[in-house]
């Protein structure tokens, strides 16, 4: 019975470790159908699969690293079609990226629920911003030891690389902490108003992002109202959504985007998803810390009314029988 214990657990594991590996490979083919190139060298402006490696380390945690260096392994052979050094090294970024933004968030307490303010901010800081320069230094150092890059364009390259290293982070790991927790929806639940939300968020992101009018600026009430309603569970999604179709206009050069170059469409890009992600991850975090604290307010408040009650009949029994005082005057 322990043998076999032992035996359901290493394959429950090596399962999870195959897993990861296969869905940062599948999120990888989804990032590079929009791959441009900047200086010769091929970045995206949004690349999941850091989202991915850092959102599979904190929810299953630290034991499922292996699968995101197999991922990144099966990724690089696929692009280029041979294993080198360099490939090791990339690879090591990649890997190393997310391993320390996990580590990082951990050591200041991060909680999952994002139900706290400082969890949305250290997301952010910490584990997307600060991981993240990890893998774009040590990739875009690689690219110009290998002479494919000039050393005169390393930070163009390298903050390409980062901000969409960084987007990865900011669009996927919310919608996978929302998606650990989801529950079916109940009959109670605002079914009509999510509905309107899901009407108006598609069509005001298919009109912000098509419009050649710079109409840019309508996802945001969008991203507002799913947070203030729904928290995280609605604004990710909504976010989610909306860098989508910005990276699919960018890279077609329409609507807002269109007659700019390409580095152009790079950095406006990475303005409009960095605020997008900004704003619904802080803003539900926001709200259901507040929310947090007006239930525990609430809780306190019963409880204090219950010990009220609780002393209101010995005070009534300790003022039992009456004073002789008193009874001479009722008399």
């Amino acid at each position: 019975m322990i043998h076999s214990e032992k035996n359901r657990r290493r394959a429950i594991a090596l399962l999870r470790v195959l897993g990861v590996a296969g869905v940062y490979y599948a999120a990888a083919c989804l990032g590079l159908l929009r791959e441009v190139g900047v200086h010769g060298a091929v970045v995206t402006p949004l690349w999941p699969p850091t989202g991915i490696a850092l959102g599979a380390l904190l929810c299953m945690g630290l034991r499922v690293w292996p699968g995101i260096p197999l991922g990144s392994l099966l990724v690089i052979t696929t692009l280029t079609g041979s294993v080198t050094a360099s490939t090791a090294l990339v690879v090591a970024g990649n890997t190393l990226a997310p391993v320390f933004a996990f580590l990082l968030l951990r050591r200041v307490g991060f909680r999952t629920e994002l139900v706290r303010l400082r969890d949305g901010a250290a997301l952010v800081f910490l584990g997307a911003m600060t991981g993240m320069v990890i893998s774009a230094s040590t990739g875009t150092a690689v690219l110009v030891a290998d002479g494919k890059l000039p050393a005169s364009a390393f930070w163009q390259v390298w903050a390409a690389w980062w901000a969409g290293d960084v987007m990865g982070v900011l669009v996927v790991v919310p919608l996978l902490l929302v998606l650990r927790r989801l529950r079916m929806p109940r009959l109670t639940d605002r079914w009509a108003e999510g509905g309107a939300l899901l009407v108006v968020a598609v069509a005001g992101a298919l009109l912000a992002t098509r419009s050649s009018l710079s109409m840019l600026y309508l996802v945001f009430p969008i991203l507002v109202w799913a947070a203030l309603r729904f928290q995280l569970a609605g604004s990710a999604p909504c976010a989610l959504l909306v860098s989508v179709l910005a990276v699919v206009a960018g890279t077609d050069r329409v609507g807002p985007f269109a007659g700019h170059t390409m580095l152009q469409v790079m950095v406006n890009l990475t303005v409009l998803n960095g605020a997008v992600a900004l704003t619904a991850l802080l803003l539900a975090a926001l709200v259901a810390e507040q929310q947090s604290v007006r239930r525990r307010i609430e809780r306190a408040c019963e409880e204090l009314a219950d010990l009220v009650d609780q002393l209101a009949p010995e005070r009534s029994a300790a003022a039992w029988p009456p004073r002789s005082g008193d009874e001479h005057e009722s008399r």
